[in-house]
């Protein structure tokens, strides 16, 4: 099979298109030229904060249902050059609420998913892995080969995947694992659990950059915007550049203490003061990551994002959309209370299935 080659207009299925990453990556896939079809069960449809979702055909279906029915899903898939897998729960608190609901969506039907991919006969199969696999890792600066330590049910559902998608790499299967630093920016589909993005709205709603650990943790973090252009660049990459790798996303240089972060985030946000949680203490995932590796590799993907300029850009959206606490740390943003909320009025079960009919 020949490579995809540069530039080359594609079929992309993006799953997870209406999340975080999915509402900024799939417009920058159609200003390629690229054809996109989403596949989401919009969990968070009522979580839109600034700017426009951007529609496109979309197979409205929970990724595990879809799985599920291997006959339709192989059909669905034919035809497609890429999928870019985004789905998944990727909340903290989402995975400490029912930790084998992160093991069966995020693990069995992403590995599902990509094996469907193959036999489907699509060349590209770039998953959504992350820099949590590191976990507990220390000071030192780690890079794509050290050693996997995570923490939380999240990152053990991203290893769990890489280390079953990776063996299924041949001439005709590419999939590429990009571990993506901790997130922050702006997108329509915010999220305000993410450390940039909560610091600074505690700081514009409240005047305290307010601390839930003794912010000593190691974090490296990346702009939403950089994970896109990420995405693009790897999608339309040639293939000897990408064939089953492994990155971590993000710039060596951004790399921060949590303390750092909300010291920056003081300094822009006018008259804030960092102040500590009640019983603030060490928080176990501690990770410094090196990210100079994709750069070898990828020179039409830079970075164009400091988290400086990152915090600019969240306090001028929240002074512009009016952020109030009550929003961001309560059901219309936070992911588990938002979760809680829809159960509780009868729209998922348990689940987290729809109580609607699924539309295929």
């Amino acid at each position: 099979m020949e490579a995809l080659e540069w530039g080359q207009f594609m079929k992309i299925l993006v799953t997870g298109h209406l999340g975080y990453i999915g509402t900024v990556l799939t417009p920058s896939l159609l200003s390629r030229g690229h054809e996109v079809v989403g596949l989401d069960a919009d969990l968070f449809q009522h979580c839109t904060f600034a700017g426009t979702v951007t529609q496109v055909p979309s197979i409205g279906r929970d990724i595990r249902s879809f799985v599920a029915d291997e006959a339709s899903a192989l059909e669905q898939l034919r035809g497609f050059d890429a999928v870019i897998h985004l789905a998944g729960l990727s909340n903290d608190p989402l995975g400490d609420y029912r930790p084998e609901l992160t093991e069966t969506i995020n693990a069995e039907s992403s590995i599902q998913l990509a094996t469907l991919a193959k036999q489907a006969g699509i060349p590209r199969f770039l998953f959504a892995s992350s820099c949590s696999n590191y976990g507990a890792s220390g000071d030192s600066f780690i890079n794509e080969s050290g050693r996997f330590n995570p923490v939380t049910p999240y990152g053990r559902s991203k290893v769990a995947v890489e280390q079953a998608v990776a063996p299924m790499a041949d001439e005709t299967f590419s999939p590429t694992f990009l571990r993506a630093s901790t997130a922050y920016g702006l997108s329509p589909r915010i999220r305000f659990d993410l450390v940039v993005n909560n610091l600074t709205a505690w700081a514009h709603t409240t005047g305290e950059v307010h601390l839930k650990s003794d912010g000593s943790p190691w974090r490296p973090i990346v702009h939403v915007a950089d994970i896109a252009h990420a995405y693009t660049a790897i999608v339309e990459a040639d293939r000897t550049q990408i064939h089953n790798e492994a990155f971590n996303i993000g710039q060596t240089s951004e790399n921060y203490q949590i303390r750092d972060i909300a010291e920056i985030v003081r300094d822009v946000v006018p008259n804030s003061i960092v102040g500590f949680a009640d019983g603030a203490s060490p928080d176990v995932r501690n990770y410094r990551v090196d990210c100079n590796y994709i750069a070898t590799k990828l020179h039409g993907w830079k970075p164009q994002w400091t988290v400086r300029r990152g915090i600019e850009e969240l306090y001028d959206a929240y002074q512009k959309n009016a952020v109030t606490l009550e929003e961001f740390e309560g059901e219309k943003y936070k992911r588990i209370a938002h979760i809680r909320s829809r159960i509780a009025k009868g729209e998922l079960t348990e689940d987290l299935f729809s109580r609607q009919s699924e539309v295929a």
